[in-house]
């Protein structure tokens, strides 16, 4: 069975990523999902956006949602957009961050939505932060979990965390992922998701190590790529 094919903040290799536009376009390109990344505003929206900062400086956790640019969706924008599409929705909380909130309200205000949108099928929430991922299951059990991962560190001690912690799913940076990993996480009940990986020659290579999806800029090559294989 194929992986399926995730287009990293919509079909970001060819439209400005975060944005309607890259979403439905990973759609049209034939993407199976999308993966968003998630931030507060001052007044409590729930945004799409990667980093902390606008272009101009501006914190978006010190800016209204009336004062971003229009070009920053809203989470609820996008999974009107998104339709029966599935969706990797990241949460951007760690203890780095400037608006970090110990408390994870975003977390709980990212539940809601996915209940007000009776979505909870079709999304699974991922996060650096550990802590904020569990956030989620106090507040609605049924939504399923990922948790991203990198660096230099044991890919069996990875693995035996998000098991541990009973997650549906394990974000491997790409670097971090072989035949073994692949095995050794599914043995453990955990979908293999692997981000970011638009090489033609890696994506057919992840694809025979079984991976569950490939997390790439180019949804549209990425299926050129895997078809070319079969």
């Amino acid at each position: 069975m194929s992986p399926r094919i995730v287009g990293h903040r919509g079909a970001s290799a060819t439209h400005p990523e975060n944005t309607l536009a890259a979403f439905t376009a990973a759609a049209e390109a034939g993407a199976d999902g999308i993966e968003l990344d998630v931030r507060r505003t001052q007044d409590e929206v729930l945004v799409v956006h990667h980093d902390a900062h606008l272009a101009d400086g501006r914190q978006i956790g010190d800016t209204q949602a009336d004062d971003l640019p229009d070009s920053i969706p809203t989470l609820a924008d996008v999974m009107m957009v998104a339709g029966d599409m599935w969706v990797n929705i990241e949460i951007k909380n760690s203890p780095d961050d400037p608006d970090y909130d110990a408390t994870h309200g975003i977390s709980i205000a990212v539940a809601g939505l996915i209940l007000a949108f009776d979505a909870e099928a079709r999304v699974l929430v991922s996060s650096f932060d550990m802590a904020g991922v569990l956030r989620i299951r106090e507040t609605d059990p049924a939504i399923r979990l990922g948790w991203l991962c990198y660096g230099q560190v044991s890919p069996a001690s990875l693995i035996e965390r998000a098991s541990g912690h009973n997650l549906a799913a394990i974000h491997p940076h790409d670097p971090l992922v072989d035949q073994a990993f692949v095995t050794k996480a599914q043995a453990a009940g955990l979908e293999v998701n692997v981000w970011t990986v638009d090489d033609p020659d890696r994506l057919r290579q992840l694809a025979s190590f079984g991976v569950d999806a490939l997390i790439t800029n180019d949804p549209a090559a990425a299926r050129t790529a895997l078809e070319a294989a079969s």
